[in-house]
């Protein structure tokens, strides 16, 4: 005969050893674990035990030792039998489909996390946990500094992926946050290679522009440089008319624009903090190789890939040395890294802005869009804007916590 199956549920203040004195309790019967989870929220400790009975064991002095046992250390317990149906239906919804939906933002508010189970709920999904990823705020940190993350983890079948995206997509612009949705597969925590662009993205500026103030034509490249990454104009074509209109500038000039490179926010975390769990790094840049080598240095970035400047005698002759990175040359150097560095392009995230790093944004297993144009956010698979580039350790399901473990290691 099938063995009898008890839902003993245990709520109340956390404290030493509380697991290790009711899973005592337990001991000297001959009782089989079925499924066990415990969580401390706060100071406040659930436990959960799913027990298999055999017929012959009288269950009544099980329960009786746990609630004495119980009602003595002050917590509250729920013992309830679980029928055969209901064990192989919880049973059978563990092979359904896994997601992974982080909430990010400066601050997050109810309304914010009620929209999103809203939406979780509309679709049939069923929440299985739900955990913080960033650190306690303190009530004195600056507004800007500010940082908040919760991952719900869900399950259950999802025919239309598409439309819980674009739901979240739409509350995310209504809320101000950001709401990533991702399948929770086996590559998820285990990415090996991270592709940068570089112009606003790795640092907070476009240097073309930079370098066209200087040359006294910033407006003009400042507007074609808008219209390219808005998808609007050929990148090749607007980037050619652009370098053309610094022709003459002295060289010494990428020098100062080089020495005062606004880095991202975040980006100096996220780097090292990857970099010391073993990922491989690059910039793919439309932009030019000068800059990415110094940001190589600054930042210790792996691998560099970008527009070579042409300079002669001293000054810039408004042409580029090669090809012209663009789109889908940069989704060609990841593909070749990732071969390079035996990793697959599941194992692969790219980071970028403009309409012309869509191409590797959406051939690498993760793609993100970030501060990115309205076109760009709306065709990348996920899109960060509210808060900086370490943000994306909290989509790969890191803690504040767990880094800095890392880091003191």
């Amino acid at each position: 005969m099938k063995p009898e199956l008890l839902l003993i549920s245990v709520i109340g203040a956390e404290r030493p050893g509380l697991a290790a004195e009711l899973t005592a309790l337990l001991a000297p019967h001959p009782v089989e674990i079925r499924d066990i989870g415990h969580a401390v929220v706060h100071e406040q400790a659930v436990l959960g035990i799913v027990l298999a009975l055999p017929i012959s064991v009288d269950p009544e002095p099980i329960l009786k030792d746990v609630l004495f046992r119980a009602h003595e250390m002050g917590l509250s317990v729920r013992c309830e039998p679980m029928s055969a149906d209901r064990w192989q239906d919880w049973v059978a919804r563990q092979t359904r489909a896994r997601y992974i939906v982080t909430l990010l933002a400066r601050r997050l508010a109810a309304k914010d996390l009620a929209r999103v189970t809203a939406i979780v709920q509309a679709h049939g999904l069923r929440i299985d946990g739900m955990r913080r990823l960033s650190g306690g705020l303190m009530e004195e940190v600056e507004p800007e500094r500010a940082r908040s993350s919760v991952e719900l983890a869900l399950r259950g079948d999802l025919p239309d992926q598409q439309a819980i995206r674009a739901e979240f997509l739409a509350a995310s612009a209504d809320l101000g946050i950001d709401i990533a949705f991702q399948l929770d597969n086996v590559y998820r925590r285990n990415r090996r290679l991270i592709c940068f662009d570089m112009d606003s993205t790795l640092i907070e500026t476009e240097v073309i522009d930079e370098l066209a103030r200087h040359a006294g034509v910033g407006e003009e490249v400042a507007a074609i440089t808008e219209r390219a990454m808005r998808g609007e104009l050929d990148f090749v074509e607007s980037f050619r008319r652009r370098v053309a209109l610094l022709a003459g500038l002295d060289a010494y000039v990428l020098e100062q624009v080089a020495g005062s490179l606004p880095i991202t926010e975040g980006a100096e975390r996220l780097v090292s903090s990857l970099k010391r769990l073993g990922y491989k790094t690059a910039i793919l840049s439309g932009g030019f190789q000068y800059f990415g080598r110094r940001l190589q240095e600054q930042l210790g970035i792996d691998h560099v890939h970008a527009n070579e400047l042409e300079i002669v005698a001293g000054r810039v002759t408004g042409r580029v040395v090669g090809d012209v990175v663009d789109g889908a040359r940069k989704a060609a150097l990841l593909e070749e890294i990732a071969a390079a560095e035996h990793i697959t392009l599941d194992q692969v995230i790219a980071v970028g802005d403009g309409a012309n790093d869509l191409p590797m944004l959406s051939i690498a297993g993760l793609g993100i869009a970030f501060r990115a144009k309205p076109l760009v956010r709306e065709s990348a698979e996920q899109s960060l804007s509210e808060l900086g580039l370490d943000a994306i350790l909290y989509l790969l399901g890191f803690t504040d916590e767990d880094l800095a473990h890392a880091a003191s290691e």
